[in-house]
C-alpha cells in the first residue's frame, strides 16, 4: 500500500511539472539514446530544427501526460480496491459525546441539536468541541469505514489518540493527535493541520471512506462513490490506540441538521482477526 501510494505521489508530482526536459528526463527508458549516425557535417536551419524539435517534444510530453494519468487512475483503483477487505463496524461512544449532539440508538448516526442535553461531566466527553468517538480504539493492523455526509454543510472525519484534549479549545492537527479533514461553509475542504492545507474536490463526497494502516503510520480519505483519494497523511508515528472521530458540525440555523451515517459494511473484519488490536 504504501509502495503504491509513493508511486502515485511521483507520477502526480511529474505530471503537474512544468519542466518539459526534467519531465522527459525522469523516464529512464527515454535516457539512453539508441546509436546514430555521425552527424557533423550536415548543417540544417536552426529556426526549423527549433520549431520541430519544440513541436515533438510537446507531442512526447502531452503522451507521456496522459501515460501518467491512466498511471495514477490505475494506481488509485488498485488502492481503492485493495482496502476493501478492511471493513470494520464502528458504533459511537455516548460517553465522549458533546451535549449537543444526539446519537441514534444504533449508535450509526449523530447530528447536532438546538439545545444541550444535561448530561454529566466526564473527562471524556467532549465539550466544547461538538464531536464524538467511536467506543473501541485499535492500536495495530488496518481498517476502514465509511461515512455518509450527503446534505451537510458542514462536517469533520478522522481518527484521534486516545489521550487527545477533550475539554476547552482544540486544535485538529497531527501535532496534537488528530488526523481529519473537514468541510468549512459548504464548498471548501481542508486538511486539518497547523497550517490547514485547502484540497481541490471537483464534486461535492457524498460518503467518505477513512482507511487507516497504523504500522505505516498511513491515513487516507476517499470519496466512496467517484473512488477518488481526497486526501492522505504519510509517515506518521502512532503510539497509542487511535479512535474514528467524528463531527457532524453545528445546526448552521439549521442548514446542517443533517445527520453523519455511519454505513453498514457487506463484510467487516471477523471480530478474532481486530481483537488483539482493539484489546
Amino acid at each position: 500500500m504504501t509502495a503504491l501510494t509513493r508511486r502515485r505521489d511521483e507520477m502526480e508530482e511529474l505530471s503537474r511539472s512544468k519542466d518539459r526536459l526534467r519531465f522527459l528526463q525522469s523516464f529512464p527508458s527515454l535516457n539512453a539514446a539508441p546509436p546514430t549516425k555521425d552527424w557533423t557535417d550536415v548543417s540544417i536551419c536552426p529556426a526549423i530544427y527549433e520549431g520541430i524539435t519544440r513541436t515533438a517534444l510537446v507531442k512526447a510530453v502531452d503522451e507521456l501526460t496522459e501515460t501518467i494519468k491512466n498511471e495514477v487512475k490505475m494506481i488509485r483503483d488498485a488502492q481503492f480496491n485493495n482496502i476493501r477487505q478492511n471493513a470494520v463496524d464502528v458504533t459511537l461512544d455516548p460517553n465522549t459525546a458533546h451535549p449537543a449532539l444526539i446519537l441514534s440508538n444504533d449508535g450509526k448516526q449523530v447530528h447536532c441539536d438546538y439545545e444541550w442535553k444535561e448530561l454529566p461531566d466526564s473527562s471524556k466527553r467532549f465539550e466544547p468541541a461538538i464531536s464524538v468517538l467511536r467506543t473501541r480504539g485499535f492500536s495495530c493492523g488496518r481498517l476502514y469505514y465509511d461515512v455518509q455526509v450527503k446534505g451537510k454543510t458542514g462536517w469533520t472525519l478522522g481518527v484521534a489518540k486516545g489521550s487527545v484534549n477533550r475539554k476547552g479549545e482544540i486544535k485538529l492537527n497531527p501535532e496534537n493527535g488528530y488526523w481529519a479533514i473537514c468541510l468549512r461553509d459548504r464548498n471548501e475542504y481542508f486538511a486539518l493541520a497547523a497550517d490547514p492545507v485547502p484540497l481541490s474536490v471537483n464534486d461535492h463526497p457524498e460518503k467518505v471512506r477513512v482507511f487507516v494502516d497504523y504500522e505505516e503510520g498511513l491515513v487516507s480519505f476517499y470519496d466512496v462513490n467517484a473512488a477518488v483519494l481526497l486526501h492522505s497523511y504519510t509517515g506518521q508515528t502512532f503510539t497509542e490506540k487511535l479512535y474514528p472521530f467524528f463531527s457532524p458540525g453545528s445546526s448552521d440555523s439549521g442548514t446542517n441538521t443533517a445527520p453523519l451515517i455511519i454505513t453498514p459494511v457487506k463484510q467487516a473484519l471477523p471480530l478474532t482477526s481486530m481483537a488483539s488490536c482493539e484489546a
